[in-house]
C-alpha cells in the first residue's frame, strides 16, 4: 500500500511577529519545516505533499530540491480545508496518508512510522501524548480502548478536563476514507472554518476503528507559535544533543551553554568550554580542547589540537582542516580552504584563508595568510601579510620550508620565497627570492639632525 505524507505549512504565524513564514524560522540552525521534511524522508514515502499558504513562494523554494509536491491553501480556512487542497495530489492507490505539521519540528521518525503503522490503511490513527497539565489541549475521549471523540478544552466538561491524554494535531488515515471525510466537512462553527478533527466523528459513525499511537515525550510534539516557544524548544533540543554527546564521553563545561546546529562527531577525551557554537559538519579528534566562546563550522580538527577562546573557524563549502597537535587562537580566524598540518600555530588576530600550512609552521601574531602555500617550520612574523588580490584577480604566494618572515612584511603575490630564506622586518617583497638568502626590501633609513616639528599656529 502507498504511503502519502502531508505536511501542513500554510500558517502565517501571527504571534511570531515576523515577515518570515513561521515554518522557515530556524531551530538549531535549520528551518522548522526542514526538520519535519528530514524526518518524513526517513519513512521513504511514495509521495510527500506540502501545503503552503502564507509566504508560499518562500516555503516552496525551501523544499524545491526535495521532490515534494506543493499545493496552496488560499485563503486559510482551517485544518480540514488545508487537507482538502492536498486531496488531488494523493494519488488513487489505496494506502495510508500521514498528516504532520510543519511547525512541530521534533517529531521523531520512529514516532511517525508508528503512527502510520497504527493506521495500516484501515484505521484512523491519532498521535497522542499524556501531559501533567493538559490545559488548552483537545482531550481524547474513549469508550474502553476505543476513541470516541476529541473534545476541545473550551468545550470539555469538568470530568473531561481531568483527562491527561491529548491530541497532538497529527494523524494517519486510510487515504480513500480521508478523501471522503474531508469532502464532507462543514464549517458550521463560530470561526467558519473546516476542522480536520471532525473526521473522528465520521469514522466512528462508519464503524472505522479510531486508534492511537503515543509520542515518546512532550518535546517531540511541541509546536512553535511564538519566539518564546521557539526559544524554549531550542534549549530543549540543545540539552538533548548535549546529553547525547556527554553520554559518549564528551566533557561539556556547561551543557546549558552549548549549541549544535548541524552534526558533531567527537573522539575520546574531547573537552568543550562554555558558549561554543558548532555548525554544519564538524569532527573533533581525540583529546581536542575547545576554549570558551568559539564558533566552528564545517571543519575537521585533528587529535590533540587546542582551539583557544574566541576563535572563529568557518569552513563554508571548502572546509577547514586543523592538523593534530596544532594550537589555534585565541582570537584567530580560519576561513574556507585553510588546511593546517601537524603542530601548526595560528595565534591571536591571525587570519588564514585558502592556504596550506605544512607541519610546524607558525603565524603567532597579527598576520594574514591568504592564497598561500607555506612550507614546514616557517615562521611568519607579526603584522605580516600576503597581498593576494590585485583588484581583479587572486594570486598565490609560496613560502618554502624553513623560511623566516620578519615583522610587518608584505609579500605581493605571485611570489615565491626560497627555502631557508629570511625576509627582513618591514620589507615589501614583489619578486621571488633565492633559497637561503636574506632579503631586505625597504626604504633606506634617514635621520635628519636638528629637525623641528611643526608647531600649531596660535589664533
Amino acid at each position: 500500500m502507498a504511503l502519502n505524507i502531508v505536511i501542513m505549512a500554510a500558517g502565517k504565524g501571527t504571534r511570531m511577529r515576523s515577515n518570515l513564514p513561521k515554518v522557515l524560522h530556524k531551530l538549531a540552525g535549520r528551518p522548522l519545516l526542514r526538520h519535519v521534511m528530514d524526518s518524513a524522508a526517513q519513512l521513504s514515502p511514495d509521495r510527500t505533499v506540502v501545503i503552503t499558504g502564507h509566504g508560499a513562494p518562500l516555503v516552496e523554494a525551501a523544499v524545491a530540491a526535495d521532490g515534494a509536491s506543493c499545493v496552496r491553501q488560499e485563503p486559510q480556512l482551517g485544518t480540514g480545508h488545508a487537507v482538502q487542497q492536498a486531496v488531488p495530489a494523493l494519488g488513487s492507490e489505496p494506502g495510508t496518508t500521514l498528516i504532520l505539521n510543519g511547525d512541530v519540528p521534533l517529531i521523531a521518525p520512529a514516532t511517525a512510522r508508528a503512527l502510520a503503522h497504527a493506521c495500516g490503511g484501515e484505521r484512523l490513527a491519532l498521535l497522542t501524548v499524556t501531559l501533567a497539565d493538559a490545559t488548552g489541549y483537545g482531550r481524547i475521549v474513549r469508550d474502553g480502548e476505543s476513541v470516541q471523540a476529541i473534545v476541545e478544552h473550551k468545550d470539555a466538561t469538568e470530568a473531561q478536563r481531568q483527562i491527561r491524554e491529548v491530541y497532538t494535531g497529527m494523524m494517519a488515515a486510510p487515504t480513500e476514507a480521508l478523501k471522503r471525510w474531508v469532502a464532507a466537512l462543514k464549517n458550521e462553527n463560530a470561526q467558519r472554518e473546516y476542522y480536520l478533527t471532525d473526521i473522528v466523528a465520521m469514522a466512528v459513525a462508519e464503524g472505522v476503528p479510531v486508534v492511537t499511537a503515543s509520542a515518546v515525550d512532550e518535546t517531540e510534539v511541541l509546536g512553535v507559535n511564538s519566539p518564546v516557544q521557539l526559544a524554549d524548544l531550542e534549549r530543549r533540543l540543545q540539552r538533548r544533543q548535549a546529553d547525547a554527546l556527554m553520554e559518549t564521553g564528551v566533557r561539556l563545561a556547561d551543557p546549558a551553554r552549548f549549541d549544535l546546529r548541524g552534526t558533531l562527531a567527537c573522539g575520546a577525551d574531547v573537552d568543550i568550554d562554555v558558549n561554543c557554537v558548532f555548525e554544519g559538519t564538524v569532527t573533533l579528534g581525540e583529546g581536542v580542547r575547545v576554549g570558551a566562546n568559539c564558533v566552528v563550522r564545517n571543519a575537521v580538527i585533528g587529535d590533540g589540537a587546542q582551539i583557544h577562546p574566541f576563535t572563529h573557524i568557518d569552513g563554508d563549502k571548502e572546509g577547514v582542516r586543523v592538523g593534530p597537535g596544532s594550537l589555534i587562537g585565541p582570537f584567530a580566524r580560519l576561513r574556507p580552504g585553510a588546511t593546517l598540518g601537524r603542530e601548526v600555530h595560528i595565534g591571536n588576530f591571525v587570519e588564514v584563508k585558502n592556504s596550506t600550512l605544512a607541519d610546524g609552521a607558525k603565524a603567532n601574531h597579527l598576520a594574514y595568510l591568504g592564497d598561500a602555500t607555506v612550507g614546514e617550520r616557517v615562521n611568519f612574523g607579526a603584522g605580516s601579510i600576503t597581498a593576494n588580490y590585485d583588484g581583479a584577480n587572486k594570486h598565490r604566494t609560496v613560502i618554502e620550508a624553513d623560511v623566516h618572515v620578519g615583522s610587518n612584511c608584505v609579500l605581493i603575490a605571485p611570489v615565491t620565497i626560497g627555502a631557508g630564506g629570511t625576509i627582513g622586518g618591514g620589507s615589501t617583497v614583489s619578486k621571488t627570492t633565492p633559497a637561503g638568502a636574506l632579503t631586505v626590501a625597504r626604504a633606506k633609513q634617514v635621520s635628519i639632525a636638528g629637525w623641528t616639528r611643526p608647531a600649531k599656529i596660535k589664533k
